[in-house]
Formats: C-alpha cells, structure tokens, sequence
C-alpha cells in the first residue's frame, strides 16, 4: 500500500469544512454526501465513520470503488478515488470509535485505500 504523497497530507492537514464522499448504485447512479466523522489514518488510507449511512450503505455493497473530495483553508480543492474495506471490528474499527463522537453510532468504518489523486486536473497519485 503506497503512502500519500506529501501535498496530499499537507493538504490533509488544511482540510476545511466536510468532505463530499461519493459512492455509486449497482446501476450506476452516483450518490454524494458530505461526511464530518472522517480522518487520516497513518499516511495510507482515509477512515470514514459510518454513523448514518442509508443510500451510501446500499450502494457500498454494489460498488468496489469510491472518491473523496475535500477543500483546503486556501479552498484548493483534492479528490482521492480507491477501493475500500467496510469493517465493523478490529484495528481500524476501534481506531474509527476512537474518534468519533460518542453521540454517533459508529456501525463501521470505511476503510479507503487510495489508488489516485487529483489536484484540479493535476494527478498526484
């Protein structure tokens, strides 16, 4: 699993407001959210904390990928695409009820593993 590189997790590290997670339906019809319960685990993979997911939940099941999108303070926009883990236990589950905020449920964490990045049309991944 290959590390982000370094203007990804500065970028990270400036993120403003919510990221906008999207998944896809088994025929193809996309679905976006913003998310708040989101963190970078390491410098590997995005962990998203399922807390509320309905339509997202459903559409995981059919897809294998999904893609990030996040704003930094200087609203520099970045897009991170992957495959993903759904897990409701171990490591990175307990990790996810770490930090999430105890008045959310918690059910999983999406585990996203990172195959590319984007800066505006600039690929950094």
């Amino acid at each position: 699993m290959a590390k982000l590189p370094p203007e990804i997790i500065n970028a990270w590290k400036h993120r403003e407001g919510p990221v906008v997670f999207t998944t896809v339906s088994d025929t193809g019809v996309p679905n976006s959210i913003y998310v708040t319960c989101v963190s970078l685990y390491e410098t590997e993979r995005i962990v998203i904390a399922d807390n509320y997911f309905k339509k997202t939940k459903e559409n995981l099941k059919h897809s294998s990928k999904v893609c990030i999108l996040f704003l930094t303070d200087e609203k520099k926009a970045y897009q991170l695409t992957g495959s993903f883990r759904y897990v409701t236990e171990g490591l990175l589950f307990d990790w996810m009820k770490s930090w999430n905020p105890v008045e959310h449920p918690g059910h999983a964490a999406v585990v996203i593993e990172v195959t590319a990045a984007f800066s505006g049309s600039r690929q950094l991944l």
